[in-house]
């Protein structure tokens, strides 16, 4: 799978990995796009805004990515955007190795203080959404003998009093474990990465912004180590993967 890279030229090669990831427009996506083009890998990444997702295909020409990036605007919890889009990549590209679920965001999530109205959205994108790629991608990475990558929250192993998003980041953590014990039968791997703080526009609307949140690692950094789980060689199974900056004591 990973072993293999695209032809020199930037056209995509045929035994070259195939990558699918959604909300891959900013942020993390978008450093693990890049990362895995440079790499050779063909990729295809979904995203809601389109001026993103064009921003996003226009660096990766500017690269040398050719024909290897395929973007989608929709929604990561809407089923028919998701199934339609694995569909395509898998028709454009013939395969599909890897399925990155990474879309998730954080919306005035306190139960006694936040906005309910503002919780729909994000309950289903970080919960529905993982689970729905699963779904769409299962049928392909079977072939492939592929694997799943949940980016979750250390949220989801550590409570914060009255916070609903570590609750959506508590369901992505039982929900690796158990796709972790369905796929392992079918030669398929899952890998739940759970990132402490990350430098990215997730902070830019919080008081404060990053400055106040403490030490962080890059979404360079954090994608160092997706790149090594996905890296892994046929049969090794690396299934938690817990990242944060020095500095974070929760």
């Amino acid at each position: 799978m990973s072993e293999d890279i695209a032809s020199t030229d930037g056209t995509p090669g045929t035994e070259a990995p195939v990558t699918f990831i959604t909300g891959g427009s900013s942020g993390i996506g978008a450093q693990t796009v890049h990362r895995l083009l440079g790499l050779g890998h063909r990729v295809a990444a979904t995203g809601r805004s389109a001026k993103k997702l064009a921003a996003l295909a226009e660096a990766a020409d500017e690269a040398g990515a050719g024909e290897r990036l395929l973007t989608f605007e929709g929604d990561a919890a809407d089923w028919e955007h998701v199934s339609a889009s694995v569909e395509e990549t898998v028709r454009g590209f013939g395969r599909l190795d890897h399925a990155i679920a990474n879309a998730g965001y954080s919306a005035d999530a306190h139960v006694e203080t936040g906005d309910p109205e503002k919780w729909r959205g994000m309950v289903l994108t970080n919960v529905l959404g993982p689970a729905l790629l699963v779904r769409a991608a299962l049928p392909a990475l079977k072939e492939s003998q592929g694997r799943i990558v949940l980016v979750g929250s250390v949220a989801g192993f550590k409570n914060t009093p009255g916070n609903l998003y570590s609750m959506t980041k508590f369901a992505v953590t039982g929900l690796a474990e158990n796709v972790r014990m369905l796929t392992t039968g079918y030669g398929v791997g899952t890998t739940l990465i759970a990132p402490g703080r990350v430098l990215t526009p997730f902070w830019d609307e919080r008081p404060g912004g990053a400055a106040a949140a403490g030490p962080m690692i890059s979404a360079e950094q954090l994608v160092d180590t997706l790149v090594w789980a996905i890296s892994q060689p046929r049969g090794v199974d690396v299934n938690t993967l817990v990242v944060r900056p020095i500095g974070q004591a929760n």
